[in-house]
């Protein structure tokens, strides 16, 4: 049916207007099927929202559901990749490296413990510079502080540790830099053992997998124990044994938990946190360290206050003490005496550790009260006993400040010190202590020798000449004996460094160390026997096995025992009334000051039936000191050294038994004595020294002088009884030929 207009009719839920038809097409509010709610009275009517605001909200979150989806899709291909990639390049590197059959934990450097002669340590030696240890002989907080610091899941995790290390990561992330490591014990372990300290994926790589092994072989101990015995803790010391001496003086079974703090608290820069370079640095690490314990429940509120109220103290700068010199010659002896050292070995060494204290101890005492005033820096002392043994010996003032050993290693003139060498090839000739000689002026070709100060006596004895050292008789000797008789006496009797053979050597212009210089005045203290100067007396493994011990060369007799006799005799009075008698005490004792010119050294040898001793002081460039002799600083050192080797040990004669007067003397008719050296058994041992902890307290002149107040006229142009006929001339005396 045709519509009679064009308007079009639109639906309404509002009433009809008026004026509308009742035809329009109009829907009421109480036609609908569901009735809205009205709003209660007072309340506006919430606006309600576009249909197409709804549908929009809808669509953005979809979206970003869809967007984390795609994101944990890429990523979770990503970590699939980077898996594959990371197994890719294991098997690469871990292909480089030998079977794993083949692995092996490689032997330990071993240590050479030395020790004194009562059991008591003087050095540790080798690589590591100290033994290794059990974890049951070792303080507990030694490896709960290195856990606490280092590892604290080691007793859980596998070889490597995820969680410490996602947390390292974190760390170093946060700060914006490496300040956080991730490495295991077992990591660290697998580095030191096998690999070199790069820093390369390779390296990385490599780690792990022995991390892995090692966690495969051996326990959760066994590692912690190989681990603490092989670290570096800085100042030249491995392993824990090691650490404990050089920082603490006492072996790691005695380590407190602050020390045993500071200890596992080098562990991150042994070198920069060193006691020894920053005590404050140490311990502040130290306290970290200690907080990290009380976080683990390892130590109590007790312990932790304690440990930290203990104050930080600076370690000595690099092992110190005059045993080491002992030990670095001890070091040079063992391959002639055992070989290559494949294994832990304890060497027996001869040294008296009391006395070697108070050797050291009078020695520095001596150059800090007089260094500045004397000029004098250093000093050195050598202690043998009849045997041959080393019983002290002191190479300089300070080894941490220097290394270098003046008693075994440096040469210096002897000056009168040799002297009784030229009067031992005299009276093997024939001559006797009572044989006259003039001590007046004399001349060898260009040589004039002067005595000391000038002084001259006219016509004395041997045993005179010899006391007050006059130079002038020891010169007249010399060419009556020939230099080449001197020379193969001084040999005969110990000396090694090579001598010039001429005039001059009769005032010790030859060098020689104070260590043998010492060891060849033996003989004259054991009765005419040179024996084997030794350092070790036996070496032997950690489990007892015997691999060297000292046994002795036979000691052949090297001086007939009347000339002996007749020496003992005539160094005692240099002692008892001469250059030496500021070092007389209460055992008979005999001995030879000397003084190279112009004061450059100053040594003092002296010897009792028991002991053997030799000082010596100057400086290192060879610069004079100050008028200091023989008679003044070594005779004080030696003093007291002497007065405490000897207290407790029964009074013993020198041997010999010679008195003034038992033979011809004066004209040079002197009767001549067989010059051939019968040989007998080496002597008994001497007896035991008793050290004492203190040195007597002695303070003699700072120089020696001529100790006879008679006053002679020097007669002119006699020199004395003439000299043996030899077909040498004066000449050939002078150039040794």
């Amino acid at each position: 049916m045709a519509r009679k207009d064009d308007r079009r009719v639109e639906p309404t839920f509002e009433r009809p207007a008026k004026g509308r038809a009742a035809r329009d097409l109009s829907v009421s509010e109480d036609d609908r099927v569901v009735q809205p709610r009205r709003a209660k009275p007072g309340r506006k009517k919430a606006a309600r929202p576009a249909r197409g605001r709804g549908r929009a909200r809808k669509a953005s979150g979809g979206r970003l559901i869809g967007g984390f989806g795609r994101l944990f899709y890429w990523a979770f291909v990503l970590m699939i990749w980077c898996g594959i990639a990371g197994a890719g390049v294991v098997i690469y590197y871990g292909a480089q490296m030998p079977a794993a059959t083949t692995w092996s934990i490689p032997d330990r450097s071993p240590n050479i413990k030395i020790v004194s002669v009562d059991g008591r340590l003087l050095a540790n030696r080798g690589m590591t510079g100290g033994e290794a240890v059990g974890l049951h002989e070792m303080s507990p907080y030694i490896p709960q502080a290195v856990m606490a610091i280092e590892d604290r899941r080691f007793y859980s995790h596998f070889g490597i540790d995820p969680i410490g290390l996602a947390r390292a990561m974190a760390t170093n992330l946060f700060h914006g830099r490496l300040s956080q490591g991730g490495s295991t014990l077992t990591q660290q372990l697998a580095k030191n053992l096998f690999l070199k300290p790069d820093r390369t994926l390779e390296r990385k790589v490599q780690e792990v997998l022995l991390s892995l092994w090692l966690e495969h072989k051996h326990t959760k101990d066994q590692i912690l124990e190989m681990y603490l015995n092989r670290v570096y803790f800085g100042s030249g010391a491995y392993g824990v044994e090691a650490a404990s001496r050089r920082y603490f003086g006492k072996p790691a079974r005695d380590v407190t938990l602050a020390e045993a703090a500071l200890l596992a608290g080098l562990l991150k820069a042994p070198s920069r946190l060193s006691p020894a370079r920053d005590p404050k640095a140490a311990e502040a690490r130290a306290q970290l360290v200690l907080a990290a314990m009380r976080e683990e429940k390892m130590v109590s509120d007790k312990e932790l206050a304690t440990a930290m109220s203990a104050p930080a103290t600076r370690a000595p700068a690099y092992w110190t003490g005059s045993e080491n010199y002992v030990a670095d010659r001890i070091m040079e002896d063992l391959p002639g005496l055992i070989g290559e050292v494949r294994t832990d070995i304890i060497v027996d060494a001869t040294v008296d550790l009391d006395l070697q204290e108070l050797a050291e101890k009078s020695i520095r005492r001596l150059v800090d009260e007089n260094g500045k005033k004397l000029n004098v820096s250093q000093g050195a002392l050598v202690s043998i006993d009849n045997s041959g043994a080393v019983r002290a010996m002191v190479g300089g003032y300070d080894y941490a400040t220097s290394q270098f050993d003046r008693a075994s290693e440096a040469r210096r003139q002897p000056g009168s010190a040799f002297k009784p060498f030229v009067y031992m090839a005299a009276l093997e000739q024939g001559r006797t202590p009572d044989s006259v000689r003039n001590d007046a002026p004399i001349r060898i070709g260009k040589w004039t020798p002067e005595n000391y100060n000038g002084k001259y006596y006219g016509k004395v004895t041997l045993a005179t000449a010899l006391a007050k050292s006059l130079n002038s008789v020891a010169a007249q000797l010399a060419m009556e004996v020939g230099p080449e008789a001197v020379v193969e006496a001084a040999h005969r009797m110990g000396i090694e460094s090579d001598l010039q053979a001429n005039t001059s050597i009769a005032l010790g212009t030859s060098e020689v160390t104070p260590l043998e210089l010492t060891a060849a005045y033996v003989p004259f203290a054991n009765g005419g026997y040179r024996p084997d100067v030794h350092f070790v007396q036996r070496v032997t493994t950690t489990d007892g096995e015997v691999l060297y011990g000292f046994t002795g060369g036979g000691n052949p007799r090297v001086v007939r025992s009347d000339v002996v006799g007749m020496m003992n005799a005539m160094m005692a009075g240099a002692v008892e009334t001469g250059t030496a008698k500021k070092a007389a005490f209460a055992w008979p004792a005999a001995g030879k000051t000397g003084t190279s010119q112009n004061s450059r050294d100053a040594w003092f040898v002296g010897y009792t039936a028991n002991l053997t001793t030799g000082v010596w002081f100057g400086n290192d460039d060879g610069e004079p000191m100050q008028r200091v002799t023989g008679g003044a600083l070594p005779a004080q050192a030696w003093h007291e050294f002497m007065v405490a080797a000897h207290e407790g040990v029964p009074v013993a004669r020198l041997p010999g038994t010679w008195q003034a007067g038992q033979g011809p003397s004066g004209s040079g008719a002197d009767p001549q004595v067989r010059p051939d050296l019968p040989v007998a058994d080496a002597p008994a041992s001497p007896a035991p020294i008793s050290p004492r902890a203190e040195s007597a307290g002695y303070a003699p002149p700072p120089q020696e002088e001529p100790t006879s107040s008679i006053r002679r006229i020097v007669p002119p142009g006699d020199v004395g009884a003439p000299a043996a006929r030899r077909s040498n001339s004066i000449l050939d005396i002078l150039t040794g030929g």
